[in-house]
């Protein structure tokens, strides 16, 4: 028998060319092919007449050759292959394109079985390369429910059916993981039936219960690798912060705290004075003020001995969290440092020095506070900025970087507490769920491409007055399938034709780092009147100055992405607005956008975009801060989550350190979850 972990290679037929495709898709060894589940089926079980055929419904039906099957060569590399064939209700044209083997297999006289989808209008029906076998051979691709698989190019969906099929011929399924008490309990298959059935149903009502089986292992994994890690949290200890007293902070703050931070520093206080170390996420709308949270706990660790790493995800956020805080600290007595990549070799070296020493209490930076040269004398506090994305795995490993130390993760997107709940279920939360006193909500308008000449005068107004505007695209370069504005055309379009007077940048995803880090830092400089970029500006700079954002085929983007970006103006002392534009006309969607013009409430828009969309497409196209499931999908299986949940939590309690098989697989399956979900789970 071969064993899961057994590279694909050593399958009929994958020599290193095919064995290439399937790295496109992950697939490295026979567990990975294994766990390669179906996207759909096609249901070829049931046999239609050819007079009940319907356009552009696929179908399974019996029928006769009618003539010799007649092949046209129309150009170099088209030839065609017409032919008739008839049952008992009526008759149809089929057509294939560039295939001998329908042109020698085809018999006049002879019946076969075709699989495919009529088309055309009452004008004529035909159908196009449809599949075919006779009755007497295997079901091999008729009278059989076929799976259909996610592929990649150059990779058919036959390709991967023949190697999953020689796979578990060859190896056993995964390891059963869910203990026989919680099968019975919730009705679910064992691994080996359900591993098998996923790929080769017999029929629809199987799929149903494989994927149900599949669906529950996914989230009871997931649900005790959290449960397993809040256990080892809470074996944790570390000396408990004596000193909680922070007067002298509250004294210095331009302005009064809201009642949700005054609650959120609360909470942190507490975690400070249990004696385990703190797992918290401050979960709070865009601008409001989780960084005077942070703050605040960064000041409490100092008055007790100990030092804190905010980590941001830019060089430019990293600046300016430094250049505010600073300013916050200097009075208070706090030490500071800077810790960048961009930094030389030497300005690195003498920041280290005096982290390690412990002359730095407080250090803000990038990356570079991950590498191994960077040590800390005594890191109590270790912050993830609101936009960089830690695994759970990641969090763990950025503590480590003290002993025992306390970790506070950020986040700027509004997550309803069903996904919440998943996501961060190693963490304890809380939500920012206020405006600080100022921050006037940012007025949104959808409007349609009629409005484009007042949208432009808007522009020039903004700028006349001194202001900035930000105009986002949904894509970098002009396809014909999208169908939507460009970045880098519609930049140029307004550089010479609409604002020739006016500076405008460009700004994408595909440039270098560098030059990104370029073009925000000079827009935020007040180089520029209009940026027009993508949706890289999600992960932003604070633009005072920004008051207007245009946000082109607003329809392509989810309601919290919407959300998120108008986010990046409104952060001034003036008035802010956002204009959405939309060619679409369907209902549903000028329904969902109308609801973000509603409301400013990042909590009320997440919820609706969780009811009209689903968590499967919560987060646009990134699906950011979604652990790696292979099968599972909240919009529908929240129930399971559900029982999962339960099931998992009831099991941890009893056998979270058993050596029994069942256990020693489980864990196993957690790290394997854990790390393909590295950079994905916020």
């Amino acid at each position: 028998m071969a064993k899961l972990s057994d590279p694909v290679t050593i399958l009929k037929g994958v020599g290193q060319a095919r064995a290439r495709q399937f790295a496109n898709l992950n697939i490295y060894n026979l567990r990975d092919l294994i766990c390669h589940f179906p996207r759909g089926y096609e249901d070829r079980t049931r046999m239609t007449n050819i007079s009940d055929l319907e356009p552009d419904v696929p179908a399974c039906f019996r029928a006769v050759i009618m003539n010799h099957p007649r092949t046209s060569h129309i150009r170099k590399g088209l030839d065609l292959t017409r032919v008739r064939v008839a049952d008992h209700s009526g008759w149809l044209n089929l057509t294939f394109f560039n295939s001998r083997y329908a042109a020698e297999e085809l018999q006049y006289g002879r019946e076969y079985i075709f699989y495919g989808t009529l088309t055309g209008d009452s004008a004529g029906y035909g159908m196009t390369n449809p599949v075919f076998e006779a009755p007497d051979s295997p079901a091999v691709t008729t009278r059989r429910i076929l799976p259909v698989y996610p592929l990649t190019a150059g990779l058919t969906n036959g390709a991967v059916l023949r190697a999953v099929r020689q796979a578990l011929a060859i190896c056993d399924a995964p390891a059963e993981i869910l203990p026989q008490a919680v099968r019975e309990k919730y009705g679910i298959l064992s691994a080996d039936t359900a591993y098998r059935v996923i790929h080769e149903p017999e029929s629809m009502e199987q799929t149903v219960q494989a994927k149900r089986r599949l669906i529950f292992e996914e989230f009871f994994v997931f649900s005790a690798g959290l449960a397993l890690t809040r256990a080892a949290r809470a074996r944790k200890r570390t000396e408990p912060y004596e000193n909680r007293e922070l007067g002298p902070f509250f004294s210095v703050l331009p302005f009064p705290l809201t009642g949700a931070q005054q609650r959120a520093i609360g909470q942190i206080l507490e975690d400070f004075g249990r004696g385990t170390p703190m797992n918290r996420l401050v979960q709070g709308d865009v601008g409001s003020g989780k960084t005077m949270v942070a703050a605040a706990a960064m000041y409490c660790a100092a008055q007790n001995g100990k030092q804190s790493a905010l980590m941001a995800p830019t060089e430019i956020l990293a600046e300016q969290h430094y250049a505010s805080l600073e300013k916050l600290f200097a009075p208070l007595g706090v030490s500071m440092a800077l810790l960048t990549g961009s930094m030389t070799q030497k300005q690195k070296r003498t920041v280290r020095e005096r982290i390690a020493s412990g002359q730095v209490q407080v250090t803000v930076g990038t990356h570079a506070l991950l590498t191994d040269a960077t040590e800390f004398a005594a890191l109590g506090l270790v912050i993830a900025d609101e936009q960089h994305r830690f695994g759970v795995a990641q969090r763990s490993k950025l503590s480590a970087k003290g002993e025992a130390s306390h970790l506070l993760v950020m986040s700027a997107t509004p997550i309803p507490r069903t996904l919440a709940l998943l996501m961060y279920g190693d963490l304890d939360v809380s939500v920012l769920d206020e405006r600080p006193p100022g921050r006037e909500p940012v007025d949104t308008f959808l409007v349609g491409e009629s409005y484009r000449p007042r949208i432009n005068a808007f522009i020039r107004k903004q700028v006349q007055e001194g202001h900035q505007c930000f105009v986002v695209c949904p894509a970098v370069e002009e396809t014909e399938t999208l169908g939507v504005k460009a970045a880098s055309t519609w930049a140029q379009t307004l550089r010479q034709t609409t604002f020739p007077d006016l500076k405008v940048m460009l700004l994408h995803g595909q440039m270098k780092g560098a030059e990104k880090e370029a073009a925000m830092a000079a827009f935020a400089r007040g180089e520029a009147d209009v940026l027009v970029a993508t949706t890289v500006i999600e992960v932003g700079v604070d633009v005072p100055n920004a008051t207007l954002m245009v946000i082109e085929d607003a329809d392509r983007f989810g309601l919290s992405q919407l959300h998120q970006l108008r986010g990046r103006v409104g952060r001034g002392q003036a008035k802010s607005y956002c204009i959405l534009t939309t060619h679409n006309r369907n209902p549903e969607t000028i329904q969902r956008l109308k609801a973000l013009c509603k409301t400013n409430d990042g909590f009320r828009v997440a919820e609706e975009d969780l009811r009209l969309r689903g968590p499967g497409d919560f987060f646009g196209s990134r699906q950011s801060g979604m652990p790696a499931f292979r099968m599972a999908d909240m919009s529908y299986d929240m129930k399971t989550l559900k029982e999962a949940q339960a099931a998992a939590a009831e099991w941890i309690d009893e056998n979270g350190a058993s050596d029994a098989p069942e256990a020693v697989a489980l864990r196993e399956r957690i790290a394997d979850l854990f790390a393909r979900s590295e950079g994905t789970m916020n």
